[in-house]
C-alpha cells in the first residue's frame, strides 16, 4: 500500500553537531502518523543522527555506496558499513553523482543491487537535463534509464525499490516541474514498471518527485495521482521548513 513519503537529502552540508541539532529539532515535530520520512546525512553523520532519532518515526539513509561489500577501495562506503551502521534506504543514481562523477546506467545497476543483496532499499533517481527536455527527449532519456537501473533485477527484488524522478534542470536552480510535468512522467513511470513487474508492484510502487522542492510547492505536487513523495534537497537543511513540507506531503495525500 502506498503512503506519504518525504526524504531529506542533506547533500555535502552539516557537521555532525550541526545534523545533531537538526534532527533534534525534526524528532520535535514529527510525533504523529505522518507517512515514511527519512533523513539523509553525509556519512559523516550517520552514526550520531542514528542515536538521536532511534525509536523516532524518522529513518536513516544514506546518499550513495560502493557495490562491493569490502576490499582495495579507498574512500569507498560499502552497503554492509551502511547497513550496521543503521541506514534503512540509500539514494542511488542521483544527477549530480552521474554528472559529476560519471556514474553511468551500468554502475547505478550494480549499486542497486548490491543494496538490496544488503536488505538495503535503494532510492533510485532518474531524470533529464534541460536541453533533452527542450528537444522533447525526456520519456526517451527517462525510459533507458529505467531500464539500464532495473536491468536483471526480478520482481521480488523490484517491489521493493523506491523511484525517484528528478528532472536535473530543476534540481538547486530554484525552478520546478509543474504538477502536470511532474505527473506525466509519474505516470510514465508506473505505466513501465507495469509492463516490466505487473500491475501489483506498478500500484503498489512509491515514486517520489525531486528537484526544488518547497513548503509552498509540495502540496501541489504531492496531490497529484501518481507522486507519492518528495526527495527534498536545500529545504530539508532546516527543520522547520521540512517539517511544513511533511505535513503538506500528509494534507495532500489525504486529500486524493
Amino acid at each position: 500500500m502506498r503512503k506519504p513519503f518525504i526524504a531529506g537529502n542533506w547533500k555535502m552540508n552539516k557537521t555532525v553537531s550541526e545534523a545533531v541539532e537538526l534532527v533534534a529539532k525534526l524528532k520535535e515535530i514529527v510525533k504523529d502518523e505522518r507517512g515514511e520520512i527519512v533523513v539523509i546525512p553525509p556519512f559523516t553523520a550517520l552514526f550520531e543522527v542514528k542515536k538521536i532519532i532511534s525509536g523516532s518515526r524518522i529513518e536513516l539513509g544514506a546518499q550513495n555506496l560502493y557495490w562491493k561489500e569490502k576490499g582495495a577501495f579507498t574512500g569507498e562506503i560499502s552497503p554492509l558499513m551502511l547497513k550496521d551502521i543503521g541506514c534503512k534506504y540509500v539514494i542511488v543514481g542521483h544527477s549530480e553523482r552521474r554528472q559529476h562523477f560519471n556514474e553511468t546506467d551500468e554502475i547505478v545497476n550494480l549499486k542497486i543491487k548490491a543494496a538490496l543483496e544488503n536488505s538495503l532499499i535503494p532510492i533510485f533517481c532518474i531524470g533529464e537535463k534541460l536541453e533533452q527536455r527542450d528537444k522533447g527527449e525526456t520519456l526517451n532519456v527517462i525510459e533507458r534509464q529505467f531500464e539500464g537501473g532495473l536491468s536483471g533485477i526480478d520482481e521480488s527484488k523490484a517491489r521493493k525499490i523506491v523511484i525517484a524522478y528528478e528532472p536535473v534542470w530543476a534540481i538547486g536552480t530554484g525552478r520546478t516541474a509543474t504538477p502536470e510535468q511532474a505527473q506525466e512522467v509519474h505516470s510514465f513511470i508506473r505505466t513501465k514498471l507495469r509492463k516490466k513487474y505487473g500491475n501489483e508492484i506498478a500500484n503498489c510502487a512509491i515514486i517520489l518527485y525531486g528537484g526544488s522542492v518547497k513548503p509552498e510547492n509540495a502540496h501541489s505536487l504531492i496531490k497529484q495521482k501518481d507522486i507519492d513523495g518528495v526527495l527534498v534537497g536545500g529545504a530539508s537543511l532546516e527543520a522547520e521548513s521540512f517539517g511544513k513540507i511533511i505535513e503538506e506531503g500528509w494534507r495532500a495525500f489525504r486529500e486524493k
